[in-house]
């Protein structure tokens, strides 16, 4: 087995587990390259039919070939799709930065859809490389009622024994992709030939290596228009993955206070 094919192993024993000790269960779809691996990844660890509804959490504001992307792969893929609408923007904290209060709407969006569905586990496709925050989670990472999360008082997990026990009114997030890297991330979509939103490959000097909102979303400098290209583009470069993202840039304790309050 080559590294990719461990890292797929691992994902698929993940998920696998998580539709064993968690129900109900669903996978949040955000269309972009990581939640699309990872449907692929629950393609095929459930033999081609993914056992689950994947939910995308609609701001309203994504954009149009992102809501294109959404409708032909939820038919092609057979999903079972969610796609609720995220509550408005006065409904979150006023005391948050502009663009993070944007962002936060997919924290009330996840607590509304836990609560309408009485979910059990809800699996997310997060990196621990993408950004500080997320290096402090676990595999299976409880959420307190209220969609709250501990940074401090997480399980341990030796030997791949994951804690799946949830308390009233909790949950658990399940992170199949936490020990991927983005590198790991475009050398797979290259070898499985996964789809993408086109929006990640350049156009007029210009792409999206990490793709949001409308508004709270940037276009990065580049000329990598393929995925090889973006593989070679990655090999080089010293900017952060979300250098696009404005709310990263607000202040310093934005996205931990997002995280702690449910944030993806």
């Amino acid at each position: 087995m080559n590294d990719l094919d461990l890292l797929e192993s691992r994902s698929v024993y993940i998920l696998r587990e998580a539709f064993s000790k968690l129900r109900p269960l669903a996978m949040l779809w955000s269309l972009g390259k990581d939640s699309n691996v990872m449907i692929w990844l629950a393609k095929k660890a459930f033999l081609g039919k993914v056992p689950f509804p994947v939910m995308h959490l609609d701001t309203g504001l994504e954009f149009p070939e992102t809501y294109a992307f959404r409708e032909k792969y939820a038919r092609e893929w057979q999903l079972d799709l969610i796609a609720d609408p995220c509550p408005p923007i006065e409904s979150v904290d006023a005391s948050l930065p502009g663009d993070a209060r944007i962002a936060a709407r997919k924290s009330l969006g996840v607590t509304q859809a836990v609560t309408r569905y009485g979910l059990k586990g809800l699996i997310a496709g997060i990196r621990r490389d993408e950004q500080a925050t997320r290096a402090k989670e676990r595999v299976f990472s409880p959420r307190a009622a209220g969609n709250t999360w501990d940074f401090r008082a997480q399980p341990p997990e030796f030997w791949d024994m994951f804690a799946a026990e949830v308390p009233p009114g909790a949950h658990v997030r399940v992170h199949p992709l936490l020990h991927w890297t983005e590198l790991d991330i475009w050398r797979y979509i290259r070898r499985e030939r996964i789809p993408l939103v086109e929006l990640y490959f350049a156009k007029n000097g210009e792409r999206y290596r990490s793709l949001g909102e409308i508004g709270i979303t940037r276009p990065i400098k580049s000329r990598a228009a393929t995925v090889d290209d973006i593989i070679a583009e990655l090999a080089t470069t010293r900017a952060a993955e979300r250098a696009g993202r404005t709310m990263d840039h607000e202040t310093e304790d934005a996205f931990e206070r997002l995280r702690t309050a449910g944030y993806l």
